[in-house]
């Protein structure tokens, strides 16, 4: 595959395959850090709920303060669909690397309104509205940032080596939710309860809006790799008649369906972990964001290096199948385990072992994903499949999950979420196309 050199929007000459591998590993490195930047502004608020619920949405109960809290984080999600249909677009169209560009000041904006937002306190439901604004511009961005993420570290690298590529992906945002859950840990440790929640809370944010200077520096190194600008069709009527060229609607369809078993795991066992080992286990806060780093470790560690033995044996829905199957029936005795010790190693152990299967499978997932689309619709089609998979079964895993843990009274109603989204995915992995090494 041609790699593009950013200045020059179509390739006209052969590449060297010393100067390939190189634009690889630049676009690697690119996509991977600019992507954890931005998932690292959009799930720090996960690790901050409880916190943020007592500032912006005062209630008569902790649970109902943190319920509307976790709806707020996943309002953001409802702005993912839209970004991604709106950006993915601009990417097939424009190009990879200016959709890239667009998200990062994007994601900026909406954690500045975020980290300076008057509390409710302050200012009344004006805070609150600024928070929830920043939520939404937030999930605009995210929408078209990892699809149209992917789709680049894909097409900037061999097919031979395409399952490790775009495990980076995964692997980005493990390392976001480490750092996140890290630099919480930290404050929890240094400062006082009070202090914390008074203003500490906004220290994760203000460092989050590094990813203005540092993405633009980073992006603006990036190869481009659309070959040829799409054409503006000249009227609407053109437009409907392309509109099934645009896009892939049934595998646009199941690959939503095939998200299901692997975002709901990564929501209920990275990002919503420490809500839940604090509100109904009774963790210590450290603890549970001690434990949230161990998930996030193994997402961003183990990811690549399954992504390389994926790449070596060819594995696609082979594997896949055992990944989607063994958090579900490992959901309901580790969630059990975990209600019933107190020993912090073996908590630990026991979030890792829930997120080593989604872990494992990550490359060859998105590689699957975005093998089933062509190339002039890919970016449109992955962020599509991508954002409305997340939107529907992984913005609002927090709150199904606190919802359904209080209203059955039981640790482990969450096991039951987890259920049918594999159920759902595992269904649509029977019927998803297997097209490995498309180009």
């Amino acid at each position: 595959m041609s790699i593009l050199h950013s200045d020059t929007p179509l390739a006209n000459s052969a590449i060297r395959p010393e100067h390939a591998a190189v634009g690889s590993r630049k676009a690697t490195v690119a996509c991977a850090l600019g992507n954890a930047l931005e998932m690292y502004d959009f799930t720090i608020y996960s690790f901050f709920a409880v916190v943020i619920a007592k500032n912006f949405f005062p209630a008569q109960s902790p649970v109902a303060s943190l319920l509307m809290s976790l709806t707020a984080f996943g309002v953001g999600f409802l702005m993912r669909p839209v970004g991604a249909m709106v950006i993915g677009r601009f990417a097939d169209r424009n190009g990879r690397k200016a959709a890239l560009t667009l998200t990062i000041s994007l994601m900026t904006l909406g954690t500045a309104l975020i980290a300076f937002a008057p509390t409710y306190q302050q200012a009344g439901a004006f805070g609150t509205m600024l928070l929830v604004i920043g939520r939404l511009t937030q999930g605009f961005s995210a929408g078209g940032e990892i699809g149209t993420a992917s789709v680049l570290l894909m097409e900037s690298t061999s097919t031979a080596n395409r399952c490790h590529s775009v495990s980076w992906q995964a692997a980005s945002q493990g390392y976001a939710a480490l750092v996140g859950a890290g630099i919480g840990l930290l404050l929890s440790s240094v400062m006082s309860t009070p202090d914390l929640e008074d203003w500490g809370w906004r220290i994760p944010f203000i460092v989050g809006l590094l990813i203005g200077p540092v993405g633009w520096y980073i992006r603006r190194c990036l190869s481009e790799t659309l070959e040829q600008p799409a054409i503006c069709e000249p009227c609407t009527a053109s437009r409907k008649a392309h509109w099934r060229e645009m896009i892939d609607l049934r595998n646009t369809v199941l690959a939503i369906g095939l998200m299901a078993s692997a975002t709901i795991g990564m929501y209920l066992f990275i990002f919503y972990m420490p809500s839940y080992l604090v509100t109904t286990l009774h963790y210590p806060q450290r603890s549970a964001l001690a434990i949230a780093c161990v998930g996030a470790a193994c997402l961003a560690i183990i990811s690549p290096i399954a992504g390389r033995y994926a790449d070596r044996h060819g594995l696609r829905k082979k594997l896949l199948v055992w990944t989607v199957t063994l958090p579900v029936i490992a959901a309901w005795p580790a969630l059990w385990l975990l209600s019933h010790t107190t020993n912090l190693y073996a908590a630990m152990l026991i979030v890792a072992l829930l997120v080593l299967p989604g872990c494992v499978g990550s490359g060859a997932f998105f590689a699957m994903i975005m093998e089933a689309f062509a190339k002039p619709q890919r970016a449109l089609g992955t962020s599509v499949s991508y954002s409305f998979g997340v939107t529907l079964f992984g913005g609002f895993s927090p709150l199904i999950a606190t919802w359904l843990t209080s209203t059955l009274n039981n640790p482990l109603a969450p096991a039951f979420y987890l259920l049918a989204g594999g159920a759902i995915s595992l269904t649509c992995l029977k019927l998803f196309p297997e097209n490995t090494g498309r180009a």
